[in-house]
């Protein structure tokens, strides 16, 4: 995910065919593919779902998730990186469907939760907690074997 982490990000227009021209930075905070998951799980199961964008490395180890700036200054959840993003311009526009990689071909970088209509971002707040709580729930799990 470094090559995502490194550099700022634009939001795609609704409906448009490709990113917006201003760039928009983010933060984005990663973390092992399991726990994220079991993270965006949580988060979607809540009262009021709160989860933003979520992107995938292209060999699904990690997942990225979309976060105000300025986070990265304070973050220090053991298990993940947060990493600021501003001023670099990487651009996350909808990536289109893609066939299967041949072989041993790496798999490119995508949406697990492209942007929406809504806020793109997770607040950091509920996404530690989240984070701690998929944490907790795969301990339990593994620890059951």
């Amino acid at each position: 995910m470094s090559e995502i982490g490194s550099q700022s990000a634009t939001r795609p227009a609704p409906g448009a065919d490709g990113p917006q021209t201003a760039a928009e930075a983010w933060d984005l905070v990663t973390v092992p593919v399991r726990q994220g998951l079991e993270a965006v799980d949580i988060l979607r199961r809540a009262a009021a779902p709160a989860v933003g964008s979520v992107v995938h490395d292209g060999t699904c180890d990690t997942l990225g998730f979309l976060v105000p700036p300025g986070t990265a200054a304070a973050w220090d959840m053991p298990g993940s990186a947060c990493t600021r993003t501003s001023g670099r311009g990487l651009r996350l526009p909808e990536l289109p469907e893609l066939p299967e990689p041949a072989g041993d071909a790496p798999r490119p970088a995508g949406w697990l939760l492209p942007p929406g209509d809504s806020d793109p971002v997770t607040d950091p707040a509920v996404l530690r907690e989240a984070l701690g709580e998929a944490a907790r729930l795969i301990e339990a799990a593994d620890g059951c074997r």
